[in-house]
């Protein structure tokens, strides 16, 4: 398994970016954020992507990723019946991960039915079997390093979607709502108004 590839950038094209690593050059079907950090890798410097192998009957093909965070969702998309690599791969192109996070745990299908070659139904099966296995930290979209945030699910939802309705973000949601709960705070009247208190 080709897991990782560090070397020099020898072609970009909107199908592939061609990466020489000791000789050897790999094709590579990027996303949109490892395509856009190859193509500002200056000259003479390696570019970077973490990569998943398919195999399939009809050949082999390297996928792209400009972090494992975006790979293992690119993962989860894919074992969505339906979803191909080439249409995650277009997801993640169009929606940045902790877009597509967002969207997934607010059932929001028409967000992610705007994805060229995403139909609603896709979509719907899409929130169907990923919601509730997405983490806070692709919610929020925290990078190494970051303070983690418990994953928000259930009445915690509602109490996030209410505060981000109100113009908070969602980091700044979740974690209120982590405070409340840390606090006593039982009901989803209790834990937003303890939230909106420390707001």
């Amino acid at each position: 398994m080709i897991g990782y590839l560090k070397g020099k950038v020898k072609d970009l094209t909107p199908e592939y970016a061609l990466l020489e690593v000791n000789g050897v050059g790999y094709e590579v079907v990027c996303s949109g954020a490892a395509f856009s950090r190859l193509s500002g890798v200056r000259a003479g410097e390696d570019g970077e992507v973490y990569t998943y192998l398919q195999v399939k009957e009809d050949g082999v093909a390297l996928f792209g990723f400009v972090d494992l965070r975006e790979k293992e969702l690119f993962l989860k998309l894919t074992s969505v019946q339906g979803v191909g690599a080439k249409l995650a791969i277009a997801v993640l192109s169009s929606m940045r991960p902790e877009e597509v996070s967002e969207a997934i745990a607010a059932a929001d299908a028409k967000r992610l039915s705007a994805v060229k070659g995403l139909g609603k139904k896709t979509a719907d099966r899409i929130i169907l079997e990923l919601h509730g296995k997405i983490s806070a930290d692709e919610l929020l979209g925290e990078s190494k390093g970051a303070i983690p945030v418990k994953a928000v699910s259930g009445e915690d939802d509602d109490a996030v979607a209410a505060l981000m309705g109100l113009g908070f973000t969602r980091q700044e949601s979740a974690r209120a709502v982590e405070r409340a709960r840390a606090a006593g705070a039982k009901t989803v009247e209790d834990v937003l108004a303890l939230a909106l208190r420390g707001m």
